[in-house]
């Protein structure tokens, strides 16, 4: 087989607002966004920094701005949120990454910076051969409480022959090992298998190069695993052989996966590739020696020749995958652990099965299959299959608390299995071809899909506009159903799969929803029939709040962004939720309010919650504060204060007669105010209004 490579014309250039929206990166994105404005809307103490790294701006003037933050000069690692903002300036929403706390009581470390390399060094060895490189001072607020850390970067390389850049955070003042990732994200790929197809190539003199109009060029490692590797050059423009014995096939379908992946996310998501700047990648074949793997390091992609050095890992899926870890890296920076290490690896998973539906290439059709061409088994069988992941034999159908602590090319099977029901369906078909049969996990109704097309466009706005680089699957629920109200509105049958596909996978419901539309008028009249007038009945009893308890999240609770949380910094009485107030360190104040309206036929009326505190704080001057308050019409009635003095790490119930506001609508607020410096933490849960 010959693979004719002809000058093809440019590639489309970027299709700004395909989505309703356009991006832009720093520096140019710094011009669109006001940090000094951004700071003050959100509340930051004046230790804290913002700094711009893209702003997405929508048809109507929206803006999602995505900040990094520093803390007295100091990076901040999990520090980072993205600001929507209105066309006026006007703060519309929030998406911090963990509890959106960065401050700590002390930014003098106790441990030097050599004892960190020490203890990072130590770690990244156990898997690779590995050496300090950087080590920097940091503030770590991806966890459950910000801490002051040492980044440290060790390189090496595993005895597979992937290199590492290992980034490992050590507990500036115990010495601990608070987080580690690498950068270099890899995954299993396949080899010649695309036929012959057209390439855009480069004419240098009298020969031709493996480099497009864009900037994707191919170079030839020849076994080495490292450096550049050499420009593939050719007299005639007519590249490979369809197999191993030239040096040339690998590079074609290298090229071919950057082209088409640039393409896809040019035309389809309007994003001017992986750094949305209008540049191609690197990519580089024929490295190491029967290395089975293909990884991106940040810079461009690397692949092996696989086992016996005769089967490339060059497949298309397996292209779109790793360059789209290179998209992630640019947007929401996926974490690769936890929760977000799957959400990251499934985001690859997502858009290279989006790539190879889109090359439409007849030798190797679109599919739900990643690495099918690969037979890595032995037994012709796929990777990871997206309508079921569990049929690999390790990768989840549905999420769990546990599915965190998976490796993320298996925590990954819950989003995967989420794309697909929210594509297709849940339930067996045949699509091209192949046979798929997608189950619905714990009784879960049966989705109905929505198409591949709408749900691809949902997952890529939820990432480079809701996600922040610890978000879990709750987070990708929440943002999900948004983008899909943003984009097809909330009646709509996009909307309805992406949040039946997430319930199918067994992600609990969160604040976001969809909304099932007016009442339809009945069949054969004009007009609808009217609502009866309601009986009337007994004054309600019991609680009159509503999602008392927060474990639905932010939900009729109004204040500010941040307090109602599931952090695990600080214990919830019950559930996971409750609303944490203080704990920054700083100055700031935090609020969280509910309107109610007690009836007038009561007889009593009890306001109550259940309150834990706790304090960095010494002596008897109260610095910090919580108050519990009433606002009826233009009069504010402080029921009590609570601060830093007297603190109690247990909960305990606060209870206030409010009868005396029976017939009226009252505002319950809850006030925290912190000063400057050392944290108070009063955590709220258990609310009530209780009648009788």
């Amino acid at each position: 087989m010959v693979v004719t490579a002809a000058l093809a014309l440019p590639l489309a250039l970027p299709l700004a607002g395909a989505l309703g929206l356009t991006a832009g990166s720093s520096p140019a994105a710094a011009a669109k966004a006001d940090p000094a404005r951004d700071h003050a809307a959100l509340g930051l103490s004046a230790d804290e920094k913002l700094v711009v790294t893209s702003v997405v701006t929508d048809r109507d003037g929206t803006q999602h701005i995505r900040y990094n933050r520093t803390f007295k000069g100091l990076r901040v690692i999990g520090g980072d949120l993205v600001l929507e903002t209105t066309r006026s300036g006007a703060k519309a929403d929030v998406h911090f990454n963990a509890s959106g706390k960065a401050a700590v009581p002390s930014t003098t470390p106790k441990k030097s910076g050599a004892e960190a390399s020490a203890v990072a060094t130590k770690n990244a060895s156990k898997g690779a051969s590995a050496r300090a490189k950087d080590s920097e001072l940091v503030v770590w607020a991806g966890g459950t409480s910000p801490r002051l850390a040492y980044e440290v970067i060790t390189e090496g390389v595993k005895p597979d022959q992937t290199p590492s850049r290992l980034h490992t955070l050590v507990d500036a003042n115990s010495g601990a090992i608070l987080q580690s990732w690498d950068e270099i994200k890899h995954g299993t790929g396949n080899s010649q298998y695309s036929g012959q197809v057209t390439l855009d190539t480069t004419q240098s003199g009298s020969s031709w190069l493996l480099k497009d109009s864009i900037g994707n060029y191919t170079t030839d490692l020849n076994g080495g695993t490292s450096g550049t590797g050499t420009q593939f050059t050719d007299a005639d423009n007519v590249w490979g052989n369809g197999s191993t014995t030239s040096r040339q096939t690998a590079g074609v379908d290298a090229q071919y996966g950057a082209e088409k992946t640039y393409a896809y996310y040019n035309s389809v998501l309007g994003r001017a590739g992986i750094w949305n700047n209008g540049t191609g990648a690197r990519s580089r074949v024929h490295y190491g020696n029967a290395y089975v793997n293909a990884f991106w390091d940040g810079t461009q992609m690397t692949y092996g020749d696989g086992a016996g050095n005769t089967k490339p890992l060059t497949a298309i899926d397996i292209a779109g995958h790793e360059m789209s870890h290179g998209v992630t890296e640019n947007t929401a920076n996926l974490n690769y652990s936890g929760d977000a290490g799957g959400l990251n690896e499934a985001t690859s998973d997502i858009f290279g099965t989006a790539v190879e539906f889109y090359a439409n290439n007849s030798t190797d059709v679109g599919d739900y299959l990643i690495g099918e061409k690969i037979n890595i088994n032995g037994n012709g069988t796929p990777l990871r299959y997206m309508d079921k992941p569990s049929k690999d034999g390790q990768s989840p159908d549905c999420w769990s608390t546990n599915t965190k602590n998976l490796d993320p090319h298996y925590s990954s099977g819950a989003l995967n299995h989420w794309f697909y029901m929210a594509s297709e369906g849940s339930g067996a078909k045949t699509i091209n071809g192949v046979s798929y049969d997608s189950p619905v996990c714990g009784g879960a109704p049966a989705v109905t899909g929505a198409g591949r097309s709408n749900v691809e466009k949902v997952w890529y706005r939820t990432l480079s506009t809701k996600l922040t680089s610890g978000s879990t699957y709750a987070n990708a629920r929440n943002g999900a159903i948004a983008s899909a109200k943003e984009l097809y509105g909330a009646t709509s049958q996009t909307c309805t799969s992406v949040e039946a596909a997430f319930t199918a996978i067994s992600v609990p419901a969160g604040t976001e929803k969809c909304d099932s539309g007016p009442t339809p008028t009945p069949t054969g009249t004009g007009t609808p029939s009217p609502t009866p007038t309601p009986t009337p009945t007994t004054p309600p009893s019991g609680n009159l709040l509503r999602n008392p308890g927060f474990e639905s999240g932010a939900v009729d609770w109004t204040g500010t962004a941040g307090p109602i949380t599931n952090n695990t910094g600080r214990p919830a009485r019950t559930g996971s939720w409750k609303a944490w107030l203080g704990g920054n360190g700083s100055t700031s104040t935090e609020t969280i309010q509910q309107s109610v309206a007690i009836p007038s036929t009561v007889t009593a009326a009890t306001l109550s919650f259940w309150l834990r505190t706790d304090t960095a704080e010494s002596g008897s001057t109260a610095y910090d504060t919580m108050k519990v308050q009433v606002i009826d019409g233009s009069t504010t009635t402080t029921l009590a204060t609570y601060s830093n003095v007297g603190t109690n790490a247990t909960y305990t119930q606060k209870s206030f007669n409010v009868t005396a506001y029976k017939g009226k609508t009252i505002t319950v607020k809850y006030l925290m105010s912190e000063d400057s410096s050392l944290q108070t933490s009063f955590v709220v849960d258990d609310t009530a209004l209780a009648t009788s």
